[in-house]
C-alpha cells in the first residue's frame, strides 16, 4: 500500500468535485498524497534533475564523505562498537530561498531551480485555496493567515526550498536517511527520486511507503496547517531510510507564514466543532489544544523539540 496518487489535471473539468473530494481525503485521512498531472512541464523537471544530480557530484559529494555522519559510522564499524548512529541524519542539504545567496557554480543551476521555485510556489498557492474551499473557509483565507499583511522584515509568507541528496549507506541499519518528524511549517511540495526510495510516512502505527512515482509531486500538510484547521488536517510524522544503493534526491519546498504571523484554529471550525472562541481550541477526537501564537515562537520551540512528540510543542508555545 503506497500514498493516494490523485489526478490533478482533472481539478477544472467535469471530475472536479471528485477530485476535491480526493484532496480532501488525503489531507485528513493521511497528510501525504501524491500529484500527477501537476501542470509542471516535464522537461523542467528533467532539467531540475540533471542539475541538482550533477551539484551534488561535482560540488557536495567529496564534503559529504568527510562529514560527521559518514566519520561517527566509521567509528562504529571499524571499531565493533554497539549501538547507532544517534542525532544526525546521513543526508546532504542546502536551502534555497528568494534572499540567501546560492553559491552553486554548476551551469543552469541557478536559472533552473528560480524557474522551478516559481512554478512550485504558484502550486502551493493553488493548493492552499483548494484546502480553503474543502474546509468551508473563504478564498485565501489560509494564505492571508500567513501573511501579516504589514511591510517590513519577517511579515511575509515564506518560501523555501530544501535540496537534498541521500548518499548509499554501507550499514543503512545503523543509521537514518532523515529522523522522523512532522515539518513546523504550512504546505510542504516534494519533488522525489523517481528509482531510490525510503520515504515513509506514519499512518495509525504503520509506516508506509511514500512509493516513487516519476514526476509526481508530493504534498504533506506542516503543523501550521493542523491548527488552522483545528485539527482537521494532522500533520503526518516522516522519516526518510538510509539505503545501501542509489543516490536518493529529494527537492521539498515549503510555504510557510512569516515569523509575525499570528496562528490559531480559523473561528468557523471551533464552531463547528461545538466549542466557544473564547474556550480552549480543542481538536476532535485527540483531545489536544491549539494555542494563538506567533509562528516565530513556535518556531523557537521546534527547533529544540522537531524529532520529539508533536503535542507537547503546541503545549509548550507561548500563547498569545
Amino acid at each position: 500500500m503506497g500514498v493516494p496518487v490523485i489526478d490533478f489535471s482533472k481539478i477544472n473539468g467535469e471530475e472536479r468535485a471528485a477530485t476535491m473530494a480526493k484532496i480532501h481525503n488525503g489531507c485528513e485521512q493521511w497528510g501525504f498524497f501524491q500529484l500527477v498531472n501537476h501542470g509542471i512541464p516535464e522537461e523542467l523537471l528533467e532539467r531540475v534533475k540533471r542539475v541538482t544530480s550533477e551539484c551534488y557530484k561535482v560540488e557536495r559529494e567529496e564534503d559529504f564523505n568527510n562529514s560527521k555522519p559518514v566519520t561517527m559510522l566509521k567509528e562504529i564499524t571499524e571499531n565493533k562498537r554497539e549501538g547507532k548512529v544517534e542525532d544526525v541524519d546521513w543526508e546532504d542539504v542546502f536551502l534555497l530561498t528568494d534572499s540567501n545567496e546560492w553559491t552553486v557554480t554548476t551551469p543552469g543551476f541557478k536559472e533552473t531551480m528560480a524557474e522551478y521555485r516559481r512554478e512550485l510556489k504558484k502550486l502551493a498557492e493553488n493548493m492552499m485555496e483548494i484546502m480553503d474551499e474543502n474546509l468551508g473557509l473563504e478564498k485565501g483565507y489560509i494564505n492571508k493567515a500567513f501573511n501579516t499583511g504589514e511591510s517590513g522584515e519577517n511579515t511575509s509568507a515564506f518560501f523555501g526550498t530544501k535540496v537534498s541528496h541521500y548518499p548509499p549507506c554501507p550499514h543503512p541499519d545503523l543509521v537514518t536517511g532523515l529522523r522522523a518528524h512532522t515539518d513546523a511549517g504550512g504546505v510542504i511540495l516534494l519533488f522525489q527520486d523517481d528509482v531510490v526510495g525510503g520515504l515513509q510516512m506514519l499512518k495509525g502505527e504503520e509506516w508506509i511507503e511514500v512509493q516513487p512515482v516519476p514526476n509526481a509531486i508530493v504534498i504533506n500538510t506542516g503543523d501550521q496547517i493542523e491548527v488552522l484547521s483545528n485539527g482537521r488536517y494532522k500533520s503526518a510524522w516522516h522519516r526518510v531510510l538510509a539505503c545501501p544503493d542509489g543516490i536518493r534526491r529529494s527537492i521539498a519546498s515549503f510555504y510557510n507564514p512569516s515569523y509575525e504571523a499570528t496562528i490559531a484554529p480559523a473561528p468557523q471550525l471551533i464552531e463547528e466543532a461545538g466549542k466557544d472562541e473564547d474556550d480552549a481550541k480543542v481538536a476532535p477526537e485527540t483531545g489536544v489544544q491549539y494555542p494563538k501564537f506567533l509562528f516565530g515562537n513556535y518556531m523557537s520551540v521546534y527547533q529544540e523539540q522537531k524529532f520529539l512528540a508533536k503535542e507537547p510543542r503546541f503545549h509548550a508555545v507561548q500563547a498569545m
